[in-house]
């Protein structure tokens, strides 16, 4: 998997898919998950749903060094989980989840790579204004909505992390051995940024 570079980045392009205002890209991914989770059951139109997430990756002009390197981390994880359905529903099943769920994850990414997240928090402060007159803190709304977009991939980045140090010592499969570093890592990532919006008064 190519270095160095950052899982959930900006590419500054001018291609359609950046022109899409933020919250109709929101919107269609949300739309592209439910439909893939609830109507999408054999392995050739999973396949189709997952080939068009790919196909809109060279529209949105993003290098292949870093298609690859944003899109091969997740397969860890999604392997893992392919193969524990496998054992428990048969092959069908386990080939179409990890279909619709590697396409959801292709997609989620390729809407951070095309969309600053400036605009996503413009985006949620429009569709969330209205609820501001019956007290809803829209601001820490969107705050928590756009942390949550861009941390997912940096979770992901922990992981990986975890693995190559495991695999560098030699270590032996164990859930415990490598939940416990990756549980820890984030911990103290959310206090370092908790500490560091509440510096700048974020909540108050």
């Amino acid at each position: 998997m190519p270095k160095n570079i950052p899982l959930g980045f900006y590419v500054d392009a001018d291609t359609v898919i950046h022109r899409l205002p933020a919250a109709l890209k929101f919107v269609a991914l949300i739309a592209f998950i439910l439909v893939t989770s609830l109507a999408v059951h054999t392995i050739p139109w999973a396949g189709l749903c997952l080939a068009l997430v790919f196909a809109l990756y060279p529209i949105a002009r993003i290098p292949f060094r870093v298609a690859v390197g944003q899109l091969a981390p997740p397969l860890y994880l999604l392997i893992a989980l392919a193969a524990f359905q496998w054992w428990q529903k048969g092959f069908v099943d386990a080939a179409v989840m990890f279909l619709t769920v590697y396409a959801a994850v292709a997609a989620a990414i390729l809407l951070t790579l095309t969309t600053q997240v400036s605009e996503m928090m413009d985006s949620f402060d429009r569709v969330l204004a209205p609820l501001a007159r019956f007290g809803v803190p829209v601001e820490n709304i969107t705050l928590a909505m756009s942390l949550t977009i861009r941390l997912l991939p940096l979770m992901l980045s922990t992981v990986l992390e975890v693995l190559d140090a495991r695999k560098a010592r030699g270590a032996t499969a164990s859930l415990t051995a490598f939940g416990t570093p990756v549980v820890i890592r984030s911990i103290r990532r959310a206090r370092a940024m908790g500490e560091a919006l509440q510096a700048r008064g974020v909540g108050d």
